[in-house]
């Protein structure tokens, strides 16, 4: 397995362009399965979550093309046209389901269009128990007939086709809402999701379908009334950039006590991540094509923080925080409120000498003048990169183990933060 090789102390200046969002681009490239016209999906970023997807839907049938590639080389912001023109199997099979747990997205948009999905329980990041138990009970509500046999779910529509319902989620969930709100494009009637997600990534979604000719009322908030509609159509549609990228970046900026300008970024959808950062002490400000991020020498200041749905502080940056607060000034009191298992960044973290306390779901952060170089192992997404961070504010060398992580959901980081000044490679194995 590839390692990456950080020598820290290198301060980061110069420029980042974020890349379209993967927790966006997942969603959408499933909604493909709603119609037999293309969709056009832009900005998609070059990941392995991405190109998993995209095997799991030729499995399914849809015709994948790349459609041409954005201004500068390379693969930021590239086209993939998606036809679904006839499905051929509405099996999704373990082996790939595994690997990934949006891979689950399938279920709704293939229950409506073709009445019937087997779709294997997901896997993904060992970050806590995220079941599905909300996909399932919302299929139900529009008639859905699911059952769960030998690891796979068993979904059936009934004759006639789903059926609009109103759906109250007992607590925030991403997935569910995106699921049922696919589902429900195609159901007969008026569905109504109390309790949705409000994250930019499903209204997204929610934008992508109406383009396909979806009638949906609500984005934005916690309330999604959706028409349903006998068929869907051809669109042409731009990922959002990637708001989890956007505060990694940020965060590597400020804790190296760097001058970093990080272009294509959507301001009004990070604004719980700028506040803490400015709390901490972290210049940020608007530009032309995004936001600047400098810290120049003055100590980070300790601030606590607390993991909400949007628009609250997003989980996917709690770990990356924590290594900020690794190294300010006093003590910080983290609190977990979404994931119950998405501390285990701390014990590697303590390899490289921070100062964490973990209570429960909360994590007391005692700042230490320095990191130091260790060899350390990556066990999730985002605690991948927090190791990243970690290093390269750390004195001397830090090796990462199990890097494969980050090629899920970081697009050529490497070369991102080598363009800044960072001493940052890649070892194959």
């Amino acid at each position: 397995m590839d390692k990456i090789r950080i020598r820290g102390g290198k301060r980061l200046k110069g420029v980042i362009p974020i890349s379209g969002a993967k927790n966006a681009a997942l969603p959408l490239m499933a909604a493909s399965l709603l119609s037999a016209q293309t969709l056009r999906l832009g900005n998609l970023p070059h990941l392995a979550d991405i190109s998993t997807l995209a095997r799991l839907l030729a499995e399914h049938g849809v015709e994948i093309f790349m459609d041409g590639d954005a201004p500068g080389g390379g693969h930021f912001g590239r086209v993939l046209a998606l036809t679904a023109r006839k499905i051929t199997s509405t099996t999704a099979p373990y082996d790939l389901v595994r690997r990934m747990r949006a891979s689950v997205l399938v279920l709704g948009p293939l229950v409506a269009r073709e009445g019937i999905a087997r779709v294997s329980l997901p896997g993904g990041c060992a970050i806590g128990n995220r079941p599905v138990d909300l996909h399932l009970k919302g299929l139900q509500q529009l008639g859905a007939v699911v059952d769960v046999q030998s690891g796979y779910i068993e979904a059936k529509a009934p004759k006639g086709g789903l059926r609009g319902a109103h759906i109250v989620f007992p607590f925030v969930s991403v997935g569910a809402t995106e699921n049922l709100m696919m589902a429900a494009a195609l159901a007969k009637g008026e569905t109504v999701l109390s309790n949705a997600a409000r994250e930019p990534e499903v209204t997204d979604l929610a934008r992508c379908l109406i383009a396909m000719g979806a009638r949906i009322d609500g984005l934005g908030t916690d309330t999604l009334t959706i028409q349903g509609s006998d068929t869907l159509g051809a669109a042409i549609h731009n990922v959002i950039p990637d708001r989890i990228e956007t505060g990694t970046y940020a965060m590597a900026a400020a804790i190296t006590g760097g001058d970093v300008e990080l272009t294509g970024v959507d301001l009004s959808n990070i604004e719980a991540m700028v506040e803490k950062m400015r709390e901490a002490g972290i210049k940020i400000t608007p530009t032309e094509r995004g936001l600047r991020v400098a810290r120049g020498r003055a100590r980070i200041k300790g601030v606590d923080m607390m993991t909400e749905p949007y628009p609250g502080f997003p989980t996917d940056l709690q770990a990356q925080m924590m290594v900020l607060m690794s190294v300010a000034g006093g003590a910080s009191m983290i609190t977990e409120t979404i994931f119950e298992n998405r501390f285990m960044h701390v014990p590697e973290l303590g390899r490289m000498g921070a100062n964490i306390n973990v209570h429960g779901a909360s994590a007391m952060v005692r700042g230490v003048p320095a990191l130091t170089g260790a060899e350390v192992m990556a066990t999730d997404l985002r605690a991948s990169v927090s190791l990243v961070l970690a290093g390269l504010v750390a004195k001397g060398e830090t090796v990462i183990n199990r890097v494969y992580h980050l090629d899920r959901g970081y697009e050529r980081l490497e070369e991102k933060l080598a363009a800044c000044g960072a001493d940052i490679e890649r070892i194959k194995d």
